[in-house]
This record gives structure tokens, C-alpha cells and sequence, in this order.
């Protein structure tokens, strides 16, 4: 049905309300990375609108930090886009602070605790591989 897909990976051993909170900010990153996946406003029975939504559904899986860097390298080689978020970001308070702690890991050893990919169906697919769905 859609050329592309989004898929969330999300460490496995996060609190839940740690999970929640990545998944949230991850999804924001790939609307924002791609307006053109957005539909139109809701409008209910009043005539009240609301905001859009991305028009595509986003696939969440769940992985160790070592899948989640090799989810990474295989994004990268593969050109899709990706939102990153990492460990010190739990720590800061505010974007700028969360783009100082991203800029400041080792880019051998990212301590990630979620990633979104966005791009050609197959192409994610092939990143994701093996991978299960978050429960």
C-alpha cells in the first residue's frame, strides 16, 4: 500500500515510561523529517479541527543496544532517514542540551536507546531484519 515505511526500534530494557517517551519524540523526528507523509487535519461532527497525523502506520520493534547500533550502521549504508536518541538525552532538559549530548557520544559506541528509519519499504525491511515486534 505505501512505497515507504517507518519503523521505531526501541531498547528492550528501557522503564516503560522511558519507552513511551522515546517513541514519542522518535515519531515527532520522522514528521517532521517527511511533511509530505502528513494528512490532512481531523474534523469532527462540530466542525472542530484537529492536528494531522503521519498517514502511514509506524512499525515498533524492540532490541538490544547492540542491534539497535547495528540497525544503524545498516540505515546509514542503506541512505534512509534516521532520528536518533540516546542515553544522556534522559538527562537533559531541554533540545539544544539533548543535541549537545547526541554531538558528545562515541560514534563507535552509541549508547542508543531508540531509533526511527524512514525510506524505501524494502530497504527498511532489510535494516530491521530479525528483529521482533515490541510487546
Amino acid at each position: 500500500m505505501f512505497d515507504t515505511k517507518v519503523a521505531l526500534v526501541v531498547r528492550d530494557d528501557l522503564m516503560t515510561w522511558q519507552k513511551l517517551n522515546v517513541v514519542a519524540f522518535l515519531a515527532t523526528g520522522v514528521a517532521a523529517g517527511a511533511p509530505d507523509a502528513l494528512g490532512d487535519p481531523y474534523v469532527d461532527a462540530a466542525g472542530t479541527t484537529y492536528g494531522r497525523m503521519l498517514i502511514q502506520p509506524m512499525m515498533i520493534y524492540a532490541a538490544d543496544v547492540d542491534a539497535l547500533r547495528k540497525v544503524h550502521r545498516k540505515a546509514l549504508e542503506r541512505e534512509l532517514a534516521i532520528v536518533p536518541y540516546v542515553a544522556a538525552m534522559f538527562r537533559t532538559g531541554h533540545d539544544a542540551d539533548n543535541r549537545r549530548a547526541f554531538r558528545e557520544e562515541n560514534i563507535d559506541a552509541m549508547d542508543f536507546v531508540g531509533l526511527a528509519v524512514r525510506g524505501p519499504k524494502n530497504a527498511v525491511d532489510k535494516t530491521v531484519k530479525g528483529l521482533s515486534l515490541h510487546a
